[in-house]
């Protein structure tokens, strides 16, 4: 285990150098201007679109509801918890800011990701999928980066991401009830398996129940804290914030370190540039890809506007945080004696202000949070084996298997280890997919502008991939080019199509 701890941190610390940090937070504001600040121009569009039906005749695909519920699943989890105790553990206070900064310009890169997933999406049997591997291969004509791509997301979300999931909820399990981890690890694999073995649909319909529900019980119980500590208030934003901006604050000496890890775990948590949130929302029937585009940006204000707000003013006020000191120099701040950070930052921000019930409600949240991931980490496994090897039905003992293992790893990895695990993983995908959404940067602008032109006229917009320069093999669009026909948009000069 030695040697496997070794291993994965030297290969961490080369994917998530500062370099990474560095094109995430620029392509975010190269997307955030290009796009005239989409993520919050459209802002009401996101609600309006989310629970549109535009119906197509693909008998598997999701709601545009059930790919946000979906999605919001996959990205709230460990992330929006631990993660974020991890990220005050290591940067401070104000590396919570640095996650908003994240979130807020990375809703244009989720936009941009997610327009070009639904755009090029494709139809196996009846069933859409999508995601960056199928934007790869057919807007940049590399099938070797959509391959990379898609090996990236069997080992990364489907294997090392679901041990760190899994290792944060059973740490809180056995925290509030006792039993061993190893118990509840198993328990959670059987729970995962019997989901997704009902594939797209199954996860759709589990997602669409979970995620409102788990969101709003937290938002409660966070509301609760902060009502409870809300003298407090005024005296955490301001340290937030001033830490966050002042390298001569009482952080200043980790002042590199704050920025890193605001941005290393605002990715981690909202996913906003990994190209995991295409490969949920492409599943998803709509009629014009910049919907899908726009409700996935949505799915990251949810992620950590929201709900990691939650978790960190918790902590913050609850007092409940320890602060590394640079190097291996203590602490600088140590309010939690002798506990790990993580997911128990949050489990004891809740029994200082709740009781020590207040345990045993945070390890059925998380879990509840980790079991919607996973359940997404299982689609992505399918689509991303499909891709590699059409629709075959072998390739289910690949993928879920390979899911299954690392859960169960999960269960018996130590917590650091597994934290390397997780940033490796959606460090990995963020390299390939940032690399083609900025080369494939002007079709996206295309249809984005190609959306707001026929907003313009009144018109709810629909899509023709021609007009874009996309091909479309298995007329995955056919329907909506047709509906566009019979309205007579191609006789419209406004909106500058090529008449068919």
């Amino acid at each position: 285990m030695e040697v496997f701890s070794k291993v994965i941190n030297s290969i961490n610390n080369v994917i998530w150098s500062n370099a990474l940090v560095v094109v995430l937070v620029g392509v975010g504001i190269y997307f955030t201007i290009a796009t005239r600040g989409a993520q919050f121009r459209l802002f009401r569009q996101m609600f309006r679109h989310m629970f549109e039906k535009d119906e197509s005749s693909a008998e598997l695909k999701l709601t545009p509801y059930q790919a946000f519920a979906a999605t919001v699943g996959c990205r709230v989890g460990t992330g929006n918890i631990a993660g974020v105790a991890t990220a005050i553990y290591f940067g401070g206070p104000g590396a919570v800011v640095w996650m908003w900064i994240t979130a807020l310009i990375g809703a244009a890169t989720s936009l941009i990701e997610s327009l070009l997933g639904s755009a090029y999406k494709d139809r196996y049997d009846n069933e859409i999928c999508g995601g960056p591997a199928y934007y790869m291969e057919r807007g940049l004509h590399s099938r070797p980066l959509g391959v990379i791509f898609a090996l990236s997301t069997l080992i990364g979300p489907v294997f090392m991401m679901s041990a760190l999931q899994t290792k944060t909820a059973v740490v809180a399990l056995a925290d509030a009830f006792g039993p061993s981890e190893k118990v509840f690890t198993l328990i959670m694999a059987i729970l995962v398996a019997v989901v997704v073995v009902g594939g797209v649909t199954r996860i759709g319909r589990a997602a669409e129940l979970i995620a409102p529900v788990m969101c709003a019980v937290y938002l409660v119980i966070g509301l609760i804290i902060m009502a409870m500590n809300i003298s407090k208030l005024p005296g955490v934003i301001a340290l937030m914030f001033q830490t966050a901006f002042d390298p001569h604050s009482m952080y200043g000496a980790i002042f590199g370190t704050m920025i890193k890890w605001g941005v290393k775990r605002g990715l981690y948590s909202n996913d906003a540039g990994d190209g995991m949130g295409p490969v949920v929302s492409s599943a998803a029937d709509c009629a014009h890809p910049a919907k899908q585009g726009l409700v996935q940006s949505l799915s990251v204000y949810v992620d950590t506007i929201l709900v990691c707000s939650i978790t960190a003013f918790s902590i913050l006020l609850a007092g409940t945080y320890n602060v590394a000191g640079a190097g291996e120099k203590g602490f600088l701040r140590e309010g939690l004696h002798g506990v790990e950070y993580g997911i128990l930052y949050m489990t004891e921000a809740m029994r200082a202000s709740m009781g020590h019930w207040a345990g045993g409600a945070m390890a059925l949240i998380i879990s509840t949070f980790v079991f919607s991931t996973l359940i997404a980490y299982g689609y992505q496994a399918d689509v991303s084996l499909r891709y590699l090897f059409g629709k075959k039905k072998w390739t289910a003992w690949i993928g879920r298997p390979l899911l299954l293992a690392g859960i169960l790893l999960g269960g018996v990895v130590n917590g650091q280890v597994v934290w390397s695990m997780g940033d490796t993983g959606a460090g990995l995908m963020a390299w390939s997919n940032l690399l083609a959404i900025v080369l494939l940067s002007p079709v996206a602008f295309r249809i984005l502008k190609d959306y707001e032109k026929q907003r313009k006229q009144g018109l709810d917009p629909m899509f023709d991939p021609a007009q874009a320069g996309i091909d479309d093999p298995n007329g995955v669009w056919d329907e909506w080019v047709e509906k566009k026909k019979a309205r007579g948009d191609y006789e419209n000069e406004a909106l500058g199509y090529t008449k068919k």
